[in-house]
């Protein structure tokens, strides 16, 4: 008998300016929006968040102006549901607007067993590896889902 396995995520951005800024006000006005969405998305489990409601202020990298997000679903479809067919796409299209692009990989999946609650650092180390190494069981993008006996069991 397998452990039932979810699917945890770390995403990171580099704001074009401070939170507190006029250029990423609409961004920060619709953060709790979005969470609320996010939270009530089939499938969801949970999220990263500090005393405020989300991880903005979480500062995960030396670079002040990287903002992290750090959730976990029940499945690879859960998350793009939440993604895609939400409002949230909306401000996804929109990102350039608050965000300089990334010359690497801005995200990374990787499954955890059921309960599991990742913290920063293991999302980190496995954001460096996707980086470092490319796409593997142990960190992956939307493009390759990882080990397909795990994803099985998802």
């Amino acid at each position: 008998m397998s452990e039932k396995m979810q699917l945890a995520q770390l995403n990171i951005a580099r704001t074009k300016a401070a939170m507190d800024e006029p250029l990423m006000k609409e961004f920060v006005d619709n953060l709790d929006p979005i969470n609320a969405i996010a939270e009530s998305s089939q499938g969801f489990v949970w999220r990263l968040q500090d005393e405020s409601g989300d991880a903005t202020s979480i500062q995960a990298f030396d670079d002040p102006s990287i903002i992290v997000n750090m959730s976990v679903w029940e499945s690879v479809e859960a998350l793009k549901g939440f993604i895609f067919k939400t409002h949230h796409i909306r401000f996804l299209k929109r990102k350039s607007e608050w965000f300089d692009r990334l010359e690497q990989a801005n995200y990374v999946l990787w499954w955890v067993p059921e309960g599991y609650r990742p913290d920063i650092e293991e999302g980190k180390q496995r954001l460096m590896h996707l980086r470092e190494h490319g796409e593997s069981a142990y960190a992956f993008s939307f493009k390759h889902k990882g080990d397909k006996a795990l994803e099985e069991n998802v």
